[in-house]
């Protein structure tokens, strides 16, 4: 018996995130779709006994991810090429596993993370855009420059006005390692790296943003609420950043790789 630890990649707009859910219908069987879900399947059908696979972290219903990280003890007597061939030949065509190796028993995706990075990418247009729009958040009326203000958020700050902590009365403060903005022909492309994140702190970040590039929101407010000034959070607009834009890229790890 080894853990193997996997890299997957899925197009989230037909999962209902990536955990296995808790709660069924009165039939006692889930109609709902998770990346967990479909990936203890594939793993059962190649001789699989566990009781829960184990991952990197949790993505919202419809984000997308091209760097989730999963773990599983699992009684295999091929190698790892043939284990993912393996289990893409058992899993759904929105989902795939990009790599597999052997890690240390003791290895947990969640709690050995390093840090994550998450993509988020939106373009102006007035019009609808159906084929676009399932990767990312289309925006009206246009931003002005986004890039300077990726800079307020790099570093050790408490971003309780950006998210909410995954756990009831966990932490909120966060070390962001790299924040970016950049322009592809008419996309905006938003990359950020941190220790941990919030629920929906990168959504909320973004949508922040925009409100900011759009003259709606002065950065003062912004600053204020980073800084936990008094009052100031209830100050920003409330909202989200579709979870269309949103792709968990990357998860890495001392000694491990991602």
């Amino acid at each position: 018996m080894e853990r193997y630890q996997v890299i997957l990649a899925y197009d989230g707009a037909g999962f209902l995130g990536s955990q296995r859910q808790t709660t069924f219908p009165p039939d006692g069987r889930s109609r709902t779709r998770t990346v967990q879900g479909e990936l203890e399947r594939a793993l059962q059908r190649i001789g699989w006994e566990g009781r829960s696979i184990l991952l990197a972290g949790r993505t919202d219903t419809g984000t997308h991810a091209s760097g989730q990280v999963a773990a599983f003890d699992l009684d295999w007597a091929h190698g790892t090429d043939e284990l993912v061939k393996a289990l893409n030949a058992n899993l759904p065509q929105d989902m795939a596993v990009r790599s597999a190796r052997k890690v240390t028993r003791d290895f947990h995706p969640r709690f050995d993370a390093l840090s994550r990075r998450y993509r988020y990418r939106l373009f102006c247009q007035e019009g609808r855009d159906p084929l676009r729009e399932r990767y990312a958040w289309r925006v009206w009326p246009e931003v002005t420059d986004l890039a300077p203000l990726a800079d307020l958020w790099t570093g050790r700050h408490d971003f309780s006005a950006f998210g909410t902590p995954p756990r009831p009365g966990g932490g909120s403060v966060r070390t962001v390692f790299e924040a970016g903005w950049r322009r592809v022909e008419d996309d905006w492309i938003f990359e950020i790296s941190a220790d941990a994140f919030l629920y929906r702190m990168v959504r909320r970040l973004v949508f922040v943003q925009v409100a900011v590039g759009q003259g709606r929101l002065p950065v003062r407010q912004v600053l204020q609420a980073l800084a936990q000034q008094a009052g100031c959070s209830h100050k920003l607009p409330a909202g989200l950043a579709p979870a269309c834009g949103l792709a968990l890229v990357e998860v890495c790890y001392d000694n491990l790789g991602s």
